[in-house]
């Protein structure tokens, strides 16, 4: 016992010392470290409590633990949005200040003035963002058998938190805002297994059944009234790359889904130039790199079931009832 610990002493006081440089050269090397003198990255933790805010001012009661009731409803978003409205702009500015040292424009100051706009005419965008989401609900209630309510959908269904943060983080992505949007919907991915890039762009009365598995590409364009089941990909056929052999960026690499489709579960669809038309039905487990012209079910052949009872030796037989 006293040769461990001896062992143990010298570790503490010679090698973890060396182990401590190890890792800080290894910071130097390889990045990897926020750092907070002034070249800070947006808080992961920050973003994530100011989306949980945002959700609760979207629907007070249903999210958060506030007790609201119609005498103080006015003071709580009040006092909800202007809590919002500071610690946002601060994560914005810091992510504006990310993007000016990568391409060397613009100034602390003008990242400042631009962080409290795009800040201002987010929030202002909430009514919107709460009708959409209200057709949504509306929408998982019609479309699903088993919802009681519209209550039970926002309090239970994983679409909600999913789609619900993919609205609030598309309308930061289109006003230019890095890096928050994807730690919000990546957050959401990793609570509900959906997976909803904030550079999407989807219409009204969207619904996402059970959920686990869905994947929506950056530049999917989904139409309006369209509902989709576990497990479907909405992605990208091949990555086109320059001469250099460098993937390109900000081509079309997603499908578009018109309005009214059906998109059953385990269903991939790849392809930026991929259309599926209005009032398409997808069955499950389907492949699809080309377009689907308008009102067209497609199916995948089913498979051949083979059965053997415990007696037979050789061979299988197609007969259900041996």
């Amino acid at each position: 016992m006293e040769g461990e610990r001896y062992v143990e002493d010298n570790w503490l006081e010679s090698g973890l010392p060396n182990l401590v440089d190890r890792i800080v050269e290894s910071y130097e090397e390889y990045g990897g470290v926020n750092r907070s003198e002034g070249e800070d990255l947006p808080s992961k933790q920050a973003v994530i409590g100011i989306l949980e805010d945002l959700l609760t001012v979207i629907y007070p009661g249903y999210f958060g633990e506030a007790n609201v009731n119609k005498s103080n409803i006015k003071y709580f978003v009040g006092s909800m949005l202007s809590s919002i409205y500071s610690r946002l702009v601060n994560e914005v500015e810091k992510s504006l200040k990310y993007l000016s040292r990568i391409f060397g424009v613009g100034s602390e100051e003008t990242c400042r003035r631009r962080a409290r706009m795009v800040v201002k005419e987010f929030l202002e965008r909430i009514p919107e963002i709460r009708a959409l989401l209200s057709g949504d609900i509306q929408a998982a209630y019609e479309g699903d058998p088993a919802a009681k309510s519209t209550d039970e959908v926002i309090l239970s269904y994983p679409c909600v938190l999913a789609i619900a943060t993919y609205r609030i983080a598309h309308e930061l992505w289109i006003r230019g805002v890095p890096l928050i949007p994807r730690i919000m919907t990546e957050y959401a991915h990793s609570k509900t297994g959906i997976d909803i890039h904030p550079g999407a762009k989807i219409g009204k009365n969207f619904f996402i059944d059970h959920g686990t598995g869905v994947v929506i590409g950056e530049t999917t364009d989904i139409g309006d009234n369209v509902k989709i089941y576990q497990g479907v990909t909405l992605g990208a056929l091949s990555f086109p790359r320059d001469e250099r052999g460098k993937i390109m960026k900000g081509l079309k690499r997603h499908p578009t889904v018109g309005n009214n489709v059906v998109i059953y579960s385990g269903a991939t669809i790849l392809g930026g130039e991929t259309v599926i038309g209005d009032g398409a039905v997808i069955g499950g487990n389907a492949w699809i790199t080309s377009s689907i012209p308008s009102g067209t079910k497609v199916i995948v052949a089913p498979p051949e079931l083979y059965y053997k009872n415990s007696n037979q030796s050789e061979g299988l037989s197609t007969n259900s009832n041996c």
